[in-house]
């Protein structure tokens, strides 16, 4: 062994000097400074004490499909958070295009776009008052319902859904279903996209801001070291209001709402830095989502995306292990729902690589990571 190693391997068991408790450390020192626990109903009696009047407040167990017993400790949306952070579909967000397939190392994932949209819809609760674990479980929660390959992966798996394939809702219904979260943390989730009905706590409001203030910037920034666009080509009226780089961007648009709901008691975003918002958004609409590139991508992830799903509906037997509990029979409704689940659920990298080894498909069609 070198000697790191054997450094390394000697702490394997901590240290300790009574032979009872065991420190991490041989002169650790750090303690609480008292004895007495802060249980999970001393901590909620705070919240209810100290949050602000229409905050959602946490209780025992929480509200949630199947009645668990409370957590001695945690909030029922702290337990959430912790769940959503264990679960294979929030860890397989590290594999998912947020803007660009295959993303080189210094661009965004969807799984570093929940973390980006969680510091700032917490910086926000934090300041107005409202309930933080609950606005960050929405948050770290709220793409886990997306397929491979971005909003393109919803074109291609709308036509085997009833209603269309929403990732708010499917992350909502689908993906987390077996988590057994909490209403308000579910609701947030399924509703934080603008399109849908507005959420039903203001954390949950607080996420569908943080959500678009989140990739307007970070797409943004990603698109300018990428060197698709050059961060002085944003229209006038945007630099002077927010600025040209993220951090000071991050700054404006959260302001903005701290100070909306500081002068209106809502969750909203002062009227000029929100058009200021809507014009980045459009920019990006115009110079990166929408470029030739980006659409020539999308056509190649939703053929490759409904060739799997016709695939695993005729030969549901090749996804067997992601169904253990039984898979339905070939070309079945259940067979069906059991395809756009397991498919939906693909990183980018797996999804092209089935394509390959199941489809024995043409590597050309394959969509491709950034080409300036």
């Amino acid at each position: 062994m070198t000697s790191r190693a054997e450094s390394w391997a000697s702490t394997m068991h901590g240290h300790t000097s009574d032979g009872n408790i065991r420190f991490a450390h041989a002169d650790s020192w750090a303690g609480t400074g008292r004895l007495e626990l802060v249980p999970r109903d001393v901590r909620e009696a705070h919240e209810s004490e100290f949050l602000a009047p229409h905050a959602t407040r946490s209780f025992g167990a929480g509200n949630r499909q199947i009645a668990e017993e409370p957590d001695a400790f945690r909030t029922c949306f702290e337990r959430d958070r912790d769940r959503i952070l264990h679960a294979s579909s929030f860890r397989r967000l590290a594999g998912k295009t947020q803007v660009f397939v295959f993303p080189e190392d210094h661009q965004r994932t969807r799984l570093t776009h929940a973390l980006e949209v969680a510091q700032v819809a917490v910086s926000v609760s934090r300041a107005l008052g409202l309930n933080v674990a609950l606005t960050e479980a929405i948050a770290l929660g709220h793409d886990c319902g997306h397929g491979p390959g971005g909003h393109a992966s919803e074109d291609a798996l709308s036509p085997y859904v009833e209603g269309g394939y929403d990732h708010a809702v499917w992350g909502a219904d689908v993906a987390l279903s077996s988590l057994n979260l909490c209403t308000e943390t579910l609701d947030g989730i399924r509703n934080h996209s603008w399109s849908r009905p507005a959420p039903a706590t203001p954390e949950g409001e607080v996420v569908s801001w943080a959500d678009r203030i989140a990739y307007v910037c970070h797409d943004f920034e990603d698109a300018v070291s990428t060197g698709l666009v050059v961060a002085e080509a944003l229209p006038d009226a945007v630099r002077a209001r927010c600025g040209i780089t993220r951090g000071s961007q991050l700054k404006s648009f959260i302001t903005a709402m701290i100070d909306a709901a500081r002068d209106s008691g809502r969750i909203g975003m002062t009227g000029q830095t929100a058009d200021a918002l809507a014009a980045f958004r459009k920019f990006n609409y115009d110079n990166i989502y929408m470029r030739d590139a980006s659409r020539t991508q999308a056509k190649a992830v939703i053929d490759l995306l409904r060739a799997l799903v016709e695939h695993y509906h005729a030969h549901p037997d090749h996804m067997a292990v992601a169904f253990r509990d039984g898979i339905g029979a070939p070309n079945s409704s259940d067979a069906l729902r059991q395809a756009v689940t397991y498919v939906g659920g693909m990183t980018d990298r797996f999804a092209c690589r089935q394509g390959l080894t199941l489809l024995n498909y043409d590597p050309e069609r394959l969509p491709r990571g950034i080409d300036v």
